[in-house]
């Protein structure tokens, strides 16, 4: 049970000094977890990370721990007055993307998917209050799922931060919704594919690079060609209203329709709109963000999280699965967002898009 711990504590040693992916690391702790680990467990001696100094105490870590997982360390999330759409601070400074060091991995979940992306942790936990899985999932070029909100324990009291995980590939997210979730066996059932979706590229109202845009559509495309996904011929595009202010005023304390005016008909109006678009479609898929990774300095006025937030405040589940790169080297990630409650069906359409379409990596 010692092997993989300890493989994933060199890789660690050797890499972390240039990523900083970590701000703590477990090294004896977990060497005497995995030399204890019941061998019957279903996770025995399976390495971990968790997001944040606070992390080891979140409910899937606990879940995770007690089916023989070993955490080996705490990940990266921003430092004290680090502007909020940007990077990580490591315990060797900030965090970097590990495809461009030039750049952010995204956040807050930034050490988690560096870690994951780096080949140091196989799983790590995150959450997600705005994209903060999925952003840095797209931006490393790795798998994050964001569940549906109040399945599991918040981390946030707004309600609108959702347990997550990061792992290499979907099908690495298994484990850990069937820990987190207790999922029995043979909860799956065989997909009918392909599968009814919906593709926009901006909600309406993003600014999305043409690059980007262009990344994303061509994964769409492939998914059908693949026979994964059919799209459904709309006369009008799908779109949303841009749930900025709505969101910053539930991060304020506004908790119910008509605490907050417009913003609070914007929610309304975009659940409205989300309830009948599932009530006809299996998925939504859309660019996991509008923009490429930026630098160190930030991203100027472009909110990064203008494709993801709308979903914190619906509450559906939503997903980035790799979907290419851009000319100049960043990763791009396809968004996945299925019914409330769809969980375990997403990540098996998530699964069912890595395996019928082409990864591509550098």
């Amino acid at each position: 049970m010692t092997d993989r711990v300890e493989e994933a504590l060199t890789r660690i040693g050797r890499l972390d000094p240039e990523l900083s992916a970590f701000v703590d690391v477990w090294g004896e702790e977990a060497r005497e977890r995995a030399r204890a680990v019941d061998r019957q467990l279903p996770l025995a001696g399976m390495p971990f990370a968790v997001k944040g100094p606070t992390g080891i105490r979140s409910h899937a870590a606990e879940r995770l721990i007690a089916a023989g997982a070993v955490p080996v360390g705490s990940t990266a999330v921003p430092g004290p007055g680090t502007y909020w759409q940007t990077w990580g601070q490591g315990r060797h400074g900030r965090t970097v993307n590990p495809y461009r060091a030039d750049r952010t991995p995204g956040g807050s979940s930034a050490g988690s998917a560096v870690a994951v992306a780096a080949g140091m942790v196989p799983l790590a936990t995150g959450s997600d209050g705005a994209g903060s899985v999925r952003i840095p999932a797209a931006w490393c070029g790795v798998f994050g799922l964001k569940t549906t909100n109040g399945l599991l324990p918040s981390p946030d009291r707004t309600g609108l931060a959702s347990a997550g995980v990061l792992t290499r590939s979907a099908a690495e997210a298994r484990v850990y919704l069937d820990c987190v979730l207790g999922t029995p066996a043979g909860a799956r059932t065989p997909l009918p594919l392909p599968l009814p979706a919906v593709y926009s590229p901006d909600l309406g109202f993003a600014r999305t690079d043409p690059e980007v845009a262009v990344v994303v559509r061509a994964a769409v495309e492939g998914l059908v060609s693949a026979g994964v996904v059919q799209l459904i011929s709309r006369q009008v595009p799908f779109t949303l209203l841009d749930p900025r202010e709505a969101w910053l005023a539930v991060r304020g304390g506004a908790t119910g329709v008509g605490e907050v005016g417009d913003a609070a008909g914007v929610r309304a109006e975009n659940d409205r709109r989300l309830d009948r678009l599932f009530a006809g479609t299996e998925l939504l898929l859309t660019p996991v963000t509008p923009n490429r990774p930026h630098g160190h300095d930030g991203p100027g006025d472009i909110y990064s999280t203008a494709l993801t937030w709308a979903f914190n405040l619906s509450g559906h589940p939503a997903a980035s699965i790799p979907a290419g790169f851009t000319a100049d080297g960043c990763p791009v990630g396809l968004q996945l967002v299925a019914r409330r409650g769809a969980d375990v069906r997403l990540v098996e359409m998530a699964v069912a898009a890595e395996n019928h379409a082409i990864r591509v990596r550098p």
